[in-house]
């Protein structure tokens, strides 16, 4: 990983960094009492906010990385809000980092363990920036000697054996110059160093402090370094004092003094930059914010960024590039939105943030639709700066802004009065990330999926709640976790029950019976699979009604309840027959040969496979056709005409040989899954890849369309206003007209059909 962009600017600390390098090589405990080290080394930094301890472990590790062949590894420990990031995201970021596949819903001790694994095979030097406390850092630490963790702390890691920290105060008065010289040009440094000197010991000789001032210079090339230091000296104590006390005093009075000389709309976005999810934001963020528009929000961001208040981080976007807020600034900020902003309005610009998210996200998933579809006229109707030209574009946007958009979700859903934006904030990201990433997010929509059910429970909406619990076991059961599975899909029908949902019902009995298949409890399993066939025959859903019959005669044929599974196949082409289903009617006879073998009856099941090639021919599924030929085969060189079933064995070699040079493809005899009938869905299918216990690539179907449920109401009103607040311009009015007809129209949330393959 390369050193991020928007580090601060590093100068002297030579004297630390020549300490920090001696104690890599320092003898530890271990090895003075004769024990082979058991972890790796620990390198604490330890300073107040704004002290530069991150530039400084960042100038560490950019000179030692070369030392450690696979890689440097980076991660943040603090939340913008001071809060500690979870033990269990930091262990999926950092395995997300080293390409090591992670287990949607593992425990906080399976991430670490993992990750301890993953470390010990591999020589890394680990950046932990932020550490709140031991605890918190100690799951993280590689058990292997060779590699090296250097974290960065407001104070000593109490906890961690064998570690000495370098404990930062402020630069020397030659680096404080240095820095100075290097944000507003020498020559107002060189022919005045007394007033500078003096303008270095105003700011405590903080870096954070140091590039606030020499950013405020820069930007007024008339105004000298003695007036400067005079302002500051001059600030009224008590107005920084509410800012900022003891460790913050010095960078809060030179921030108060740069905060004032601001424009008052300036003011007012970077007050609300501490709305930011993740600390990160872009133009559009910046935008929603203040209700302004995006190239003033551009331009302001692009100012600020020339002050220090921000750092410029990440590819640039046909969207604007992202800005980072200092970490030593998020509670200033905080405090400034806490006394000039009223609580209404500071709601109001985090639903105009939530909402504009929304419509990125959208316009993020509408570009991959067919030109001509209903997703792509809605998508020229948007305005300009919300549309994404091309597929890749939209791809690379949610790369760079998925940290902020997860971040985005969680904070949604923890304020609790926006909880109909945060709904179709997550079903917007669900969408964009399946279409974008596939399997890849679904580590992430396992999250997403957590935060709809805490939603879904708080608000009293069984219907979303049986959503929530279907996907999450959907995802459990993709990853092997069965039991943990079976426990969701109970969960979801009884959610579902009490909705009075009759797909969801289904869905749920039906991915029970599944859970109970892959458990290989037969009797449950057919069990189940019976009362969702019940459920479908009631409702008429004749295509269902054949699948159904088609899973039940595969569980019955593996508990070897050979004469029930065979009328239970019959009765499953039977129905695809009548519903006109060549293809399926196809594979179910193959089943029903399949389940005559194994009954003992080669004759019969000779005669069924040779209907099940010619029905297959009319499907013209050439795949089914070479498997059923390779089936023909083999029950004819039981039956002992090895002559015939050679014969069957090279037209299945010469379809897959066609196959294969058309498609320029692989081509293998791989006998079509029991019961597969095609996905019937209202809307194009979103093949997620992941399968579900079942064995299927679940789709996407949406809820049907109704007004919001009971409990959902309370927000929508300061929701509705979001985007007609931003300040007229053409983006607002066509939010609010749209708003006004998805509020009661647009589902918040989807429930992924049944798996439609054994």
């Amino acid at each position: 990983m390369v050193r991020p962009a928007g580090t601060p600017e590093f100068v002297g600390r030579q004297r630390e960094l020549k300490e920090l390098r001696a104690d890599i090589a320092r003898t530890g405990l271990d090895t003075l009492s004769g024990r082979k080290p058991a972890r790796a080394r620990v390198l604490l930094i330890a300073g107040r906010p704004g002290s530069g301890r991150t530039a400084l472990a960042e100038e560490l590790v950019g000179g030692l990385a070369g030392d450690y062949p696979d890689g440097v590894l980076r991660v943040r420990l603090t939340e913008p809000d001071g809060e500690p990031v979870p033990t269990e995201r930091t262990a999926r970021e950092l395995l997300a980092a080293l390409s090591v596949p992670v287990t949607p819903g593992a425990t906080e001790d399976e991430l670490t363990e993992s990750l301890r694994e993953a470390l010990a095979v591999r020589r890394v030097l680990l950046l932990l920036d932020g550490a709140a406390d031991a605890e918190q850092v100690d799951p993280l630490l590689p058990d292997a000697p060779r590699c090296l963790v250097v974290a960065t702390s407001r104070g000593p890691l109490t906890g961690i054996s064998d570690v000495r920290p370098c404990t930062l105060g402020g630069l020397d008065t030659k680096s404080a110059l240095d820095l100075l010289s290097a944000r507003t040009g020498s020559v107002r440094i060189t022919v005045d160093p007394r007033a500078a000197e003096n303008l270095a010991e105003q700011c405590g000789h903080q870096p954070a402090a140091l590039v606030l001032a020499g950013g405020w210079l820069a930007a007024r090339p008339k105004a000298s370094v003695a007036e400067l230091a005079k302002q500051l000296h001059n600030l009224p104590d008590d107005e920084s004092a509410a800012l900022g006390k003891g460790a913050l005093g010095s960078l809060a009075r030179v921030f108060r003094f740069v905060y004032d000389t601001l424009p008052g709309p300036a003011a007012r976005i970077l007050r609300l930059l501490c709305l930011a999810p993740a600390g990160l934001a872009d133009p559009h963020t910046a935008s929603a914010l203040a209700g302004c528009s995006v190239s003033a929000a551009a331009t302001t961001l692009e100012d600020f960024a020339k002050l220090g208040l921000v750092q410029r981080g990440g590819p640039a976007l046909a969207q604007g590039p992202e800005y980072a807020v200092p970490g030593c600034l998020q509670p200033l900020l905080r405090a400034l939105t806490e006394t000039r902003d009223r609580p209404a309005e500071v709601q109001l610009a985090r639903a105009r943030m939530l909402e504009r998210t929304v419509r990125l996200l959208q316009s993020c998933r509408a570009v991959t639709e067919p030109e001509g579809s209903s997703a792509r006229g809605k998508l020229a109707g948007l305005p300009r700066a919300l549309r994404f030209d091309t597929t890749e574009a939209a791809a690379e946007w949610l790369r760079v802004r998925r940290p902020a958009l997860l971040a985005s979700a969680r904070l949604a859903v923890a304020d609790g009065d926006l909880d109909t934006l945060a709904r179709r904030l997550m079903a917007a990201l669900t969408r964009a990330l399946v279409t974008h990433c596939g399997t890849e997010a679904a580590a992430d929509l396992y999250g997403i999926h957590r935060l709809v059910l805490d939603v879904a429970e708080r608000r009293r909406l069984p219907r979303e709640q049986a959503a929530a619990l279907l996907n999450l076991g959907d995802l459990d059961a993709g990853t092997g976790r069965t039991r943990e599975a079976l426990v969701r899909y109970r969960a979801a029908l009884d959610a579902a029950r009490a909705a009075r949902d009759p797909y969801a019902t289904g869905r749920a009995m039906e991915s029970v019976g599944g859970a109970y298949q892959e458990l290989e409890d037969w009797q449950r399993a057919a069990d189940w699979f019976g009362r969702a066939l019940g459920d479908r025959l009631a409702r008429g859903e004749r295509l269902d009604a054949a699948r159904l019959y088609g899973r039940i005669g595969s569980t019955l044929t593996y508990a070897g309840r050979y004469g029930e599974a065979l009328r239970n196949w019959r009765s499953a082409a039977s129905g695809y027959r009548k519903s006109g289903d060549v293809p399926s009617y196809a594979r179910a006879l193959s089943e029903m040969a399949r389940v005559q073998e194994y009954a003992g009856r080669p004759e019969e099941s000779l005669r069924t496979c040779l209907d099940a090639v010619e029905w297959a021919r009319r499907a013209q599924d050439v795949r089914l056709q070479a498997a059923l030929q390779l089936r023909l085969a083999d029950t004819l060189d039981r039956l002992g005409d090895s002559a015939s079933a050679g014969l069957h064995r090279a037209a299945a070699e010469r379809m897959l040989g066609a196959e294969l040079a058309e498609a320029e493809g692989p081509a293998e005899a791989v006998e079509a899954p029991a019961g597969a009938g095609p996905a019937i869905a209202p809307e194009p299918v979103l093949d997620t890849g992941v399968e579900s216990v079942d064995g299927g690539a679940e789709e996407v179907v949406p809820l049907p369309e109704r007004g919001p449920e009971a409990g959902a109401e309370p927000e929508v009103k300061a929701e509705a206003k979001a985007e007609a607040a931003a300040g007229g311009e053409a983006e607002a009015e066509a939010a609010a007209e749209e708003d006004s007809e998805a509020g009661a129209t647009e589902s918040t949330y989807e429930i992924r059909s049944a798996p439609q393959k054994d």
